[in-house]
């Protein structure tokens, strides 16, 4: 039995050929981190970036909202990462730095509490 015609066949519908298959199973998957990078890793860059000059930028007096949910006045800054906050009049108490949440401004929120 000669065979030599079927191996010509396999040979002409690409039986050996595989070398675009590669780059088409990479290109999507480039596609999904490129995606994902844009709507998750950038977005969080950004928020962390906003949140560190944020505290950057916390001095004695502001009034602020940690991530428990404690509000108070920031009474003291320490170096070494610490604040006092003031939670109530001679209530005093000590918080990361890196636990503040936000810093709030009470007389704008009395304002938009008459509104």
């Amino acid at each position: 039995m000669n065979f030599s015609h079927v191996n010509g066949l396999v040979a002409q519908a690409g039986g050996g050929g595989d070398a675009g298959g590669g780059l088409q199973m990479v290109i999507p998957i480039a596609l999904m981190f490129v995606i994902i990078y844009f709507l998750m890793i950038r977005p969080q860059q950004k928020q962390a970036k906003k949140h560190k000059e944020m505290l950057e930028a916390l001095k004695r007096g502001d009034h602020v909202v940690t991530n428990g949910g404690m509000i108070g006045k920031i009474f003291q800054l320490n170096d070494n990462n610490i604040i006092t906050l003031e939670v109530a009049d001679g209530v005093r108490i000590r918080v990361l730095k890196g636990q503040v949440a936000s810093t709030i401004n009470p007389e704008g929120e009395a304002e938009k509490k008459k509104d």
